[in-house]
């Protein structure tokens, strides 16, 4: 997968590119596959082109933040939309997974990048 942002600190992981929606069906397969990144990575999922997230979508979230906490590391998602903002932040959550420390870089040619140091 390319991206042409990157987290200089933190791996940065894309939702799958057919996934506009975090709800129930598809929340599995996300979590299925960044939960075995974070047993040895702080990770950072761009959330860019997901319009909607549910109840389902929202516990995925947290079972991933959940993981990475377990496992010493941490959870966060960048280019989060206004709508799952607003979904977010009714239960408390924009400031707990919302990263906005990101910066951009000309190219990402993996599907989670490492600090060069």
């Amino acid at each position: 997968m390319k991206s042409a942002l990157c987290q200089q600190t933190e791996p940065l992981v894309l939702a799958p590119a057919h996934i506009t929606e975090l709800v129930r069906g598809d929340e599995q397969l996300l979590v299925q596959r960044i939960a075995p990144l974070l047993r040895e990575n702080n990770v950072t999922l761009d959330l860019n082109g997901i319009d909607r997230i549910d109840a389902a979508g929202i516990a995925a979230l947290i079972s991933l933040y959940s993981c990475a906490r377990n496992h010493g590391n941490t959870f966060s998602v960048i280019n989060v939309s206004p709508r799952v903002v607003e979904m977010l932040s009714l239960v408390r959550l924009e400031d707990v997974l919302v990263s906005h420390n990101a910066v951009l870089a000309s190219q990402c040619d993996h599907h989670y990048e490492r600090p060069a140091a």
